[in-house]
């Protein structure tokens, strides 16, 4: 527990941020989690549009300092060849 003013307010500032995060992260994994779902069912027009949301939302992540931007490149880049890989060859 929290001893000093300074402490308490560090507290209060650390609770507040966790919060933000969490919320974020879960954005990102919903967004995630729906590219992959629509390829699996095989919809690839719907998961051509769940992975413009999902990079959206991986990258807004990254520049908000929850995801390392390496870590963000490289989900961007697997769900974005996991879609391409689904679709027709040209």
């Amino acid at each position: 527990m929290a001893n000093t003013p300074s402490a308490e307010k560090r507290n209060r500032q650390t609770q507040k941020r966790r919060a933000r995060n969490q919320g974020v992260r879960t954005r990102v994994k919903s967004a995630v989690k729906k590219v992959r779902e629509t390829l699996e069912r095989g919809e690839l027009a719907a998961a051509q549009e769940a992975f413009k949301v999902a990079a959206r939302a991986i990258d807004k992540a990254s520049s908000k300092g929850v995801v390392h931007r390496n870590t963000a490149s490289r989900k961007i880049s697997r769900l974005a060849r996991a879609v391409a890989k689904t679709a027709p060859a040209k």
